[in-house]
């Protein structure tokens, strides 16, 4: 790895640290050491990443805010990839050309400040733009996918393609991007409407304030941590089978919402693991309903999905 190290500087790809602690790099404030997270400067520059990975036979993965991924606790022999300096954007009318690394949130307030709708339900999901589009995240009965007009996208052989809406097959919490592992997102082009920007900024007021009163965004958390089950809710689930509050070390349900979990002190990885795998014991045996998990689970071992090389939101 030292022989990688020193290729890498010096070909001056970009911000390199060694041995990072992952719990620096996610929302829930959890996950091992990482042996690499690199900080590519350009298109280019991550061209030459992935020429050295693929040359080296290294697995990686894209980590974008972290905020929809859970990292075991065991130390990752990959390179983490953040794309933070692809953060361009520019507006024309009533489109939004955007880099993948750019944050979510503001994004869904710069639109708003220029009158323009449809990214309200973004302002409360601290992620990436990549993200957001490879988990096709979405709140309050919209998504990503009502919006993005074209993805450009590096291909696993390392050409650079656009995808447009129907290429990218957009389904609930899923995506092309998803479902392809090796392509990843650089820039995103969204088309929005033109809408009263005072009666936007109040819908998105309100919005906040619902979340300060039925999330508990005052601890460490991923959001949501399953999926909604078709015409249904899996906290009302969690809650009907009074699993709110109930802890494993640092990590518990939260009593606020219980699709939550949060990390009210010192939680670990495993003890947020146990309680998923707890959860979805106890849904399938009450229920019947086979929950799934809408975070990433990564570098957990033999059940995980090879998904290393998948992009994240997060």
């Amino acid at each position: 790895m030292e022989e990688i190290i020193n290729e890498i500087m010096n070909k001056k790809i970009g911000n390199v640290l060694v041995n990072a602690s992952l719990s620096k790099f996610t929302t829930y404030k959890v996950g091992g050491l990482a042996k690499l997270v690199i900080y590519p400067k350009n298109i280019e520059k991550l061209i030459e990443l992935m020429e050295i990975i693929q040359r080296e036979n290294i697995k990686y993965f894209i980590l974008g805010n972290g905020s929809n991924v859970l990292f075991s606790d065991k130390v990752y022999e990959g390179i983490i990839i953040k794309l933070d300096d692809f953060n361009h954007i520019e507006f024309l009318d009533n489109k939004i050309e955007v880099g993948s690394g750019y944050n979510l949130v503001k994004l869904a307030n710069e639109a708003v400040k220029k009158g323009l709708a449809g990214l309200e339900f973004a302002s409360g999901i601290p992620g990436t733009v990549g993200g957001a589009v490879f988990m096709n995240a979405g709140a309050y009965n919209s998504d990503m996918s009502k919006m993005v007009e074209r993805v450009t996208v590096l291909t696993p052989d390392l050409k650079i393609i656009n995808l447009n809406n129907k290429e990218m097959n957009f389904k609930y919490r899923e995506s092309f991007l998803q479902q392809h592992s090796g392509y990843i997102c650089l820039s995103v082009l969204l088309k929005l409407e033109y809408g009263d920007k005072e009666q936007l900024e109040e819908v998105m007021k309100d919005r906040k304030l619902k979340r300060k009163k039925t999330q508990p965004l005052e601890y460490p958390s991923a959001g949501s941590v399953f999926r909604n089950p078709p015409g249904l809710f899996s906290g009302q689930l969690i809650e009907e089978l009074n699993l709110k509050g109930y802890q494993v070390g640092g990590a518990k349900i939260s009593e606020k919402h219980a699709n939550f979990i949060i990390n009210v002190g010192g939680a670990t990885a495993t003890d947020i693991k146990q309680i998923i795998d707890l959860v979805k014991v106890k849904v399938k045996e009450k229920y019947n309903i086979k929950l799934r998990v809408e975070q990433r689970l990564v570098n957990w071992g033999k059940n995980e999905k090879r998904k290393d090389k998948e992009e994240s939101k997060k």
